[in-house]
């Protein structure tokens, strides 16, 4: 009897060893794990989950490069991620989830290299908007980390205290603050939104509402742009939203990546309207379909 249910349950169980949609995490200007660490474990219940670190901040290679007096420019980063992923993972098509800077290395990267990306989730891209401010760079210039995280989130409360200290040894560091300083000159600039209408794959824009560094408008408007992109406006989130509402963006690109639909809206309709799947969660507040 056992056996026979036994048999029975593994009929409706993946197998272990069968292999998995590969996600690409693309972080901003924070370090890779630091972005990263409410989301992975979620994610891997459902795909097999890679973390490229293009930007260390105390690495060999940055200062290598900040040494030869090359820029850390968006494009550096685009083709590093794309010798990582032909080298190291091999099997495309990719989802890409990028958060704030990372944005804009998945839109390029998409936009280049289309038969290599599946679908893209954007949490709060920068290089949507004509002028953007970085309050991070006066807060790394001062050692004042709580005036970065201030400026990041909607509410400090919900940041680990571990996180804080990390950054706050690591100010410290000259070497780590001139990478991260140099990163930050050099991808400022870079504009992606004229790209957005040349994304043809399934997009995801969540946007946070309480936005400091990325004008939560322009965001919402740049989002029509995608030939087939949904938007996801989340209340009482700044900059991070991986983090912020971690619990939330978890099921919004599990369910994304899974089943490429949020929400259904009528035909031809391209408006902002309340989500009727509410994902179990009231944060997901407004939803915009580009695709119809």
């Amino acid at each position: 009897m056992v056996l026979l249910w036994r048999r029975w349950l593994q009929r409706w169980q993946a197998p272990s060893y069968a292999r998995r949609s590969p996600v690409v995490l693309i972080n901003g200007l924070a370090e890779q794990a630091e972005t990263w660490f409410f989301n992975v474990a979620a994610w891997r219940r459902d795909f097999d989950v890679y973390l490229p670190n293009l930007v260390t901040y105390e690495g060999p290679a940055l200062h290598r490069r900040i040494a030869a007096g090359l820029a850390i420019s968006i494009d550096y980063l685009v083709e590093q991620m794309r010798t990582y992923l032909a080298d190291y993972v091999q099997r495309p098509p990719y989802h890409l989830v990028a958060n704030s800077m990372g944005g804009k290395v998945a839109v390029e990267f998409a936009v280049r290299y289309p038969e290599q990306v599946s679908r893209l989730v954007l949490l709060c891209p920068s290089g949507l908007a004509d002028q953007e401010t970085l309050p991070i760079v006066e807060g790394v210039r001062r050692s004042d980390m709580q005036a970065v995280v201030d400026s990041v989130f909607y509410d400090a409360r919900c940041v680990p205290a571990e996180l804080g200290e990390y950054y706050k040894q690591q100010v410290k560091s000259r070497r780590w603050r001139t990478g991260l300083l140099r990163t930050v000159r050099g991808t400022m600039g870079h504009r992606v939104r004229n790209l957005l209408p040349q994304v043809r794959q399934p997009t995801l824009l969540v946007v946070g509402r309480d936005d400091r560094i990325v004008n939560p408008q322009e965001a919402v408007e740049a989002a029509r742009l995608l030939p087939r992109g949904q938007l996801v406006v989340l209340p009482r989130c700044g900059h991070a939203p991986q983090i912020e509402a971690a619990d939330t963006i978890n099921r919004l690109a599990s369910r994304f990546l899974n089943e490429g639909s949020l929400v259904t809206p009528a035909p031809g309709f391209h408006g902002i309207w309340p989500a009727k799947q509410r994902l179990r969660t009231p944060r997901a507040a407004h939803a915009l379909d580009t695709s119809a």
